[in-house]
């Protein structure tokens, strides 16, 4: 990388920190089934327990999503692994369904609080000049994260012992080295503001954002409602219908998708922040229709393909949309800025996840899901057309 050596290593180490607090959130995906044999509860439950973890991240962001800005980065992201821990212990506790709620609920506070300091801090990290590649290294790890959780948890559960505790004790092992790193790495902020002047944001955006904010929420959230879908329901499909019950291949196969977006995210530099929106929509337009395939032929290798081409067309439109909306937001707003299209993309992630459990007992898994593929079909190629007909013009602050 050009540049300033030191700066760039700071920056690939922060980057490593937002990666293990973000695989945490994702840890118990190819896990629910063994959850649902030991507790004995519904598909319904899983998409809610699921479902649980968004309506936390929601809730930090809007409450306090623009609290690095005033206190620093810092003590924010510290405060974000802290609830990651307790996370990981409410699960290695779980005696019942209040500990897996719980567990969720901590899990979305810790990634409330690191999607918009983490991503910032990341990139103000990054030696002068070097703001597109920063910004990969936070997209990168911000997916790259999410795709080592469920690949981690599944190879521990079907090849080591304990496959209900090992995980979560070894993500407690690289959470307490993540704050060591994090204590060890500098501040960016400034200019600290005391804690009583964080308040409780209500969704607004810089007038010099909104043009750019409106096409990149709606592609955020699209491709975040395919993967939310896709991350909790896609092990029971393997395993009902398709009698897919190793667990490493269902922890595999959820990765995917999510490597597949980090591909997706380092082809922005080349095909331009403008282009990726569209093109990430017509990607994820793809991914619908080839899950909507594996559903109906109950076909593993169009559930693989699904994984990989929604999952590019998600990194695309993702990229696209956090690249144009940080480089719209003035730098005082910019954390907040990100933080409410973070709000967007979450959204994406528990609607349309609740509404899938709720369709699963009268039409079944496959009829749900399909009921959500006609969904989402018409509303990422309304989003296409929007986009096409307005791009994203990405237009710096001057601030």
């Amino acid at each position: 990388m050009d540049g300033d050596p030191r700066a760039w290593r700071q920056c690939l180490f922060a980057g490593a920190v937002f990666a293990v607090c973000m695989a945490g959130t994702t840890l118990p995906t190819p896990l629910y089934g063994l959850y649902q044999e030991k507790l004995g509860f519904s598909e319904l439950t899983v998409t809610v327990v699921y479902a649980v973890y968004a309506f936390g991240v929601i809730g930090v962001l809007l409450l306090a999503g623009n609290a690095s800005d005033a206190v620093a980065r810092r003590p924010v992201l510290l405060a974000g692994l802290g609830f990651a821990a307790a996370s990981a212990v409410c699960f290695l506790l779980a005696t019942g369904l209040d500990w897996l709620y719980a567990g969720r609920l901590l899990s979305g506070l810790s990634a409330g609080l690191f999607t918009g300091a983490a991503t910032v801090y990341v990139m103000e990290l990054a030696p002068y000049g070097g703001a597109s590649r920063a910004t990969f290294v936070a997209t990168a790890a911000n997916m790259g994260g999410l795709g080592c959780g469920p690949l981690l948890a599944g190879v521990l559960a079907q090849y080591a012992a304990w496959p209900l505790y090992l995980p979560f004790v070894v993500h407690l092992v690289l959470v307490a080295g993540s704050a060591a790193v994090l204590l060890w790495l500098p501040e960016t902020v400034r200019e600290r503001r005391p804690l009583n002047t964080v308040r409780p944001q209500r969704p607004g955006l810089p007038p010099q954002v909104r043009a750019v904010f409106a096409p990149a929420a709606t592609a955020s959230f699209v491709g975040f409602a395919l993967f939310g879908v896709f991350t909790s329901v896609s092990p029971a499909f393997l395993a009902q219908s398709l009698d897919v019950d190793n667990h490493a291949v269902s922890g595999l196969v959820v990765a995917l998708a999510f490597f597949s977006s980090t591909a997706g995210q380092l082809a922005v530099g080349r095909v331009g922040v403008e282009r990726s929106l569209p093109l990430g929509c017509a990607g994820l337009f793809a991914g619908l229709a080839l899950l909507a395939g594996a559903l109906h032929w109950d076909l593993l290798p169009l559930v693989i393909l699904s994984a990989l081409v929604g999952g590019g067309g998600q990194g695309l439109a993702f990229r696209g949309a956090l690249s144009a909306v940080a480089e719209a937001a003035p730098p005082d707003r910019r954390a907040s800025v990100i933080s409410t299209l973070f709000v967007v993309a979450y959204a994406g992630i528990s609607v349309p996840v609740i509404g899938v459990g709720v369709l699963t007992e009268p039409v079944g898994l496959e009829g749900a899901g399909l009921v959500f593929i006609a969904c989402m079909t018409v509303l990422v190629s309304t989003a296409a057309v929007y986009l096409l007909r307005r791009p994203a013009r990405v237009t710096p602050s001057r601030s």
